[in-house]
């Protein structure tokens, strides 16, 4: 943190150009993060290696099979299977800017991209064997090679996502290096959205006041403090790549326009955190009316369609998943029985969806006493929120902490799930004794709460409890059956991980 109290201002510097067209050919060598490059290296060698290896695995499988395989001459077939279709899917996936540094490693959008172009090869592979009547090769084999690209192509940008956000956060490298340009407290609220998760790359640092040095005197900032910049020389000057424009500094008439023209061709890229926060991707739109650009956001999905294929599929799941594991539930209840006479299970009444009070499954992780002993314990409560907390809490037996560090007491709620009274994904129930709701964490109630949800991929019980109700009112605002999966896939890491359990 910086104590700011002095300054010193330097007169602006005149921008580099005014939006005046220019030659294509005369524009200024990009700033491209070192990390970049190497990276879309990396990407090309495994988007082919997977797409060869499809072709490969689909002519083993298949090849007895096809006499397409058999009848062709098997050097024209090598071709085509190993290089020719390999290299088209590069070519779609750059085509279809999966390669753009702007949509790696953040995001759903690079796996959005990934499966366009592998719906774009399909397309163009059935168009070249219609077109050519290329019918003697076998459909099973095409079919494998062409989905089996895009399985292996998808599981190997996610491996590579996992190492780039790993290098992120143990050595801080491989990231964006932004100055941040407003006012000091929409900066500083920016600065800590984009630092919670070091995996993202995004590193603050510098700020550019737009209202003076005055709103800052006195006070502590993470990072350095200017005002009365050229923009773009002080980009130049701390080594950033991009300039985030924060809150109402994006709302001065013709600054931002401006502020995009002289970027032009730096290489820089332009970002803007809006005061609209929390909402995202489907529910805003960009709709220019009369060259005005209007941003519309629409009303978060709370009821229709979506919902109930979601309640479909959390009882289905629930009821595969309490059948498939039934004997680890008994040995489970075998453990429990004989750490500590008493329940196999323990159920504590919540809130759920609208309100309704319910009864929560889980397997016992405590002494019958515990509810008598925790008087005793309330002035050590690790935890700033309605939950009680302790990391070394005396009241658990031994097994009920292998069972909360692998988070397996959760997997009775699966009877919640599948009676309606859960879902798979959602905020986390709270204990009905608390009193009611206000404010803004009634909001939680519009959803069933869940299993898993954004609170606990994102650090459960090491969250404070105000960043707790803001991940449970994200998801609510924001949810989607997609959304929903990448949380699932996400709690599986997180479980393994045994992060914030206890």
């Amino acid at each position: 943190m910086r104590h700011v109290d002095s300054f010193e201002i330097q007169p602006p510097t005149p921008p580099s150009h005014n939006g005046v067209p220019r030659s294509a050919w005369a524009r200024a060598r990009r700033r491209v993060s070192r990390w970049h490059r190497p990276y879309i290296a990396i990407l090309l060698l495994i988007d082919f290696g997977a797409a060869a290896l499809a072709s490969f695995l689909a002519v083993q499988i298949f090849e007895q099979a096809t006499s397409g395989f058999r009848n062709s001459p098997q050097a024209w077939f090598y071709t085509v299977a190993f290089l020719l279709l390999p290299l088209g899917w590069v070519l779609f996936l750059w085509g279809n800017r999966a390669y753009d540094r702007r949509y790696l490693g953040l995001g759903p959008d690079e796996f959005k991209r990934v499966i366009r172009a592998g719906v774009a090869v399909a397309a163009t592979v059935s168009f070249i064997a219609f077109a050519t009547k290329t019918y003697s090769l076998s459909r099973w084999t095409v079919g494998f090679a062409l989905l089996g690209a895009l399985v292996l192509i998808l599981l190997g940008r996610m491996t590579a996502r996992g190492g780039l956000h790993a290098l992120r956060r143990r050595a801080g490298q491989a990231g964006h290096r932004m100055v941040l340009v407003g006012t000091l407290p929409e900066c500083l609220e920016v600065y800590t959205t984009v630092t919670r998760n070091p995996g993202v790359g995004l590193v603050p640092v510098a700020i550019h006041l737009t209202d003076g040095y005055a709103a800052a005197r006195g006070l502590e900032t993470p990072v350095p403090v200017y005002a009365g910049r050229d923009v773009l020389a002080l980009v130049r000057e701390v080594g950033g790549d991009t300039i985030a424009v924060c809150g109402s500094a994006s709302a001065e008439p013709g600054e931002l326009r401006r502020l995009a023209w002289q970027l032009e061709g730096s290489g820089v890229d332009l970002v803007v955190a809006p005061q609209l926060t929390d909402i995202a991707g489907p529910r805003v739109h960009i709709r220019p009316i009369e060259g005005l650009p209007l941003l519309h956001v629409e009303e978060p999905t709370l009821s229709g369609p979506a919902l109930l294929v979601k309640s479909l599929m959390d009882r289905a799941a629930a009821g595969l998943g309490l059948l498939l594991l039934s004997p680890l539930f008994a040995a489970i209840a075998l453990a429990i029985r004989i750490s500590d006479t008493g329940p196999v299970f323990f159920r504590q009444p919540r809130v759920g969806h609208e309100g309704r009070t319910f009864r929560v499954w889980k397997f016992r992780t405590m002494y019958v006493d515990a509810e008598e002993r925790l008087a005793g314990l309330v002035d050590q409560n690790e935890t700033d929120g309605m939950l009680f907390k302790m990391k070394q809490d005396p009241r658990v037996f031994p097994v009920g902490r292998f069972l909360r560090a692998s988070s397996l007491d959760e997997l009775p709620q699966l009877i919640n799930v599948l009676w309606g009274e859960m879902s798979l994904v959602g905020p986390r129930p709270l204990p009905a004794d608390d009193g009611d709701f206000l404010g803004d964490v009634r909001r939680r109630l519009l959803v069933r709460p869940g299993m898993t949800g954004l609170w606990q991929v994102s650090g459960r019980s090491d969250l404070s409890w105000d960043e707790a109700v803001r991940l449970d009112l994200y998801y609510v605002d924001n949810w989607s059956l997609t959304y929903d999966l990448s949380i699932l896939w996400r709690t599986v890491g997180v479980v393994l991980a045994r992060k914030g359990a206890y």
